[in-house]
């Protein structure tokens, strides 16, 4: 292991770790007050900037896309060949810069000005061009890029792009911007299927071998239970009462013990273990893995209202994708 890299990487990291505690600490109304002007724009966050500030507002984008506020990215050297005509004057502009000076800038900061768009500019200087020229400032600290040697965008970035996160996260908590919100546009992948609802994944009477989801009525007989659990093959039958509400359930486990022990049952309802653990219909998948682990079980009934509208395996959680 060579040590001096060990060391060159653990200053860098510490260098921006200071300067992302720096910025916390000068937070002021100043991000407020920007906050609320993307909040009111009627049209879309228009993310601008040049190199290295371009690919991090590429990334603000992206982010404030999937958390619920419409943005887009637009380069400033194509906004000055007819990109510009993306912009809208519903919109809102956040430009990035460090120095505030980027040439590149100047005919989207005259755009927006000309038009009545607002401007939210992000950089380290408050008296350059960019500074001047914003609604609202979003003042990055001047602090000492990582790369001492060559000056390259390295701390200012990661500033940049940490304040661009604080933005979209304090946007989607005003908003009340919810986890069913954010599926919406992360339908594919982990996320995705992180995301899922218990309802989407549960087996129901049309995917289980038989007429319905494997349950029972009170008083039922015990040997006739055993009946329906083999029949429908997922390890498990619930014990419901005239409504359909869930009182019960028995699984493969407790057969076993009640096997080993030479206990015997008349009725399903001697044998079940009452007010069994459920999960909501509603509830993300997430939480019924989670759900699962803690107790050290393989399978949920599910409910609705306190009745019993499907069973959730653990091998239906693995299928989807949830773990």
């Amino acid at each position: 292991m060579n040590q001096s890299d060990i060391e060159t990487a653990g200053r860098v990291l510490r260098m921006e770790a200071e300067a992302l505690q720096l910025m916390a600490d000068q937070l002021n109304d100043e991000f407020v007050h920007a906050l609320d002007a993307c909040l009111a724009s009627q049209g879309r966050i228009i993310c601008a900037g040049v190199g290295k500030s371009g690919h991090v507002a590429r990334k603000i984008a992206a982010t404030l896309a999937s958390t619920g506020s419409p943005a887009q990215f637009v380069h400033p050297t194509e906004a000055s060949h007819g990109d510009l005509g993306m912009i809208t004057p519903a919109d809102i502009i956040l430009a990035l810069s460090r120095s505030g000076e980027t040439a590149e800038l100047s005919d989207l900061l005259q755009y927006a000005k000309r038009f009545g768009i607002p401007l939210v500019g992000m950089t380290t200087k408050a008296d350059s061009a960019l500074g001047q020229a914003s609604d609202h400032l979003l003042l990055v600290p001047d602090a000492p890029e990582a790369c001492a040697i060559t000056k390259a965008p390295t701390t200012s970035t990661t500033l940049m792009m940490a304040l661009g996160d604080a933005l979209a996260v304090a946007m989607l908590e005003r908003k009340g911007f919810q986890a069913d919100d954010f599926r919406m546009f992360h339908p594919g992948g982990k996320l995705g299927a992180m995301l899922k609802k218990v309802s989407e994944i549960m087996r129901t009477g049309d995917d289980i071998p038989g007429d319905d989801i494997p349950v029972v009525s009170i008083g039922t007989s015990f040997d006739h239970a055993i009946e329906v659990m083999s029949e429908k093959r997922l390890g498990c039958v619930g014990v419901i009462d005239d409504k359909g509400r869930l009182r019960g359930i028995l699984t493969d486990g407790d057969i076993r013990r009640i096997v080993l022990q030479h206990d015997t049952y008349a009725s399903i309802d001697e044998a079940m273990t009452a007010n069994p653990i459920t999960v909501e219909a509603a509830s993300l998948a997430h939480s019924a893995i989670a759900l699962m682990s803690e107790r050290n079980i393989t399978q949920l009934f599910v409910t609705d209202e306190e009745r019993c509208v499907g069973v959730l395996h653990m091998h239906d959680i693995l299928k989807a994708g949830v773990v």
